[in-house]
């Protein structure tokens, strides 16, 4: 096991990064970091909003510039973005800067803990669960490229999910 200084969490959206995410923070005495979050602050926008300006073409590149420096952040749990893995220079970064944990999330319990979230743009049109299966069968397989480490999270509370991380990662 790697001295965990630089801990990236990958997975669909509703699989559960940014609480897990904040509990193994505090567990491992690291800070937490969320792509996502920084993409906002520096933006000053959300990002349905960038979506809907910009598309996710420049949600992407906006994505790539803050995994490129968030990357480097030692001793930092951080929380990426579902299609953040898309890229392969952002695949490149996780993979060779730091531990990857997979957190994976079967496309049913994505559908149900996605199901009243409305800052999802990639789910605001269409069937939802058709949108979730399409994204998994593209991203799955990238996911699990780059993971150090895969954890199921279906129907676990996220801080069950931390404490099963942290038992088997510091042991």
């Amino acid at each position: 096991m790697p001295a965990l200084q630089r801990v990236f969490l990958v997975g669909p959206m509703g699989a559960g990064k940014t609480t897990i995410g904040k509990y193994l923070a505090d567990h491992l005495k690291l800070q937490f970091a969320d792509t996502d979050s920084e993409i906002e602050l520096r933006t000053g926008a959300d990002i349905p909003w960038i979506f809907d300006v910009e598309g996710e073409e420049g949600f992407r590149d906006r994505e790539q510039q803050v995994v490129e420096e968030m990357t480097l952040w030692d001793n930092t749990v951080l929380a990426t973005g579902g299609g953040v893995v898309l890229r392969a220079e952002n695949r490149r970064a996780l993979g060779s800067r730091g531990y990857v944990i997979y957190l994976y999330a079967s496309v049913e319990e994505q559908v149900k803990r996605t199901r009243r979230d409305r800052k999802r743009p990639l789910l605001q049109h269409g069937d939802p669960e058709q949108t979730l299966r399409q994204l998994m069968e593209v991203r799955d397989p990238l996911y699990r490229e780059i993971a150090d480490h895969i954890i199921e999270t279906d129907g676990c509370s996220p801080r069950t999910v931390a404490q099963r991380l942290v038992r088997e990662l510091t042991t």
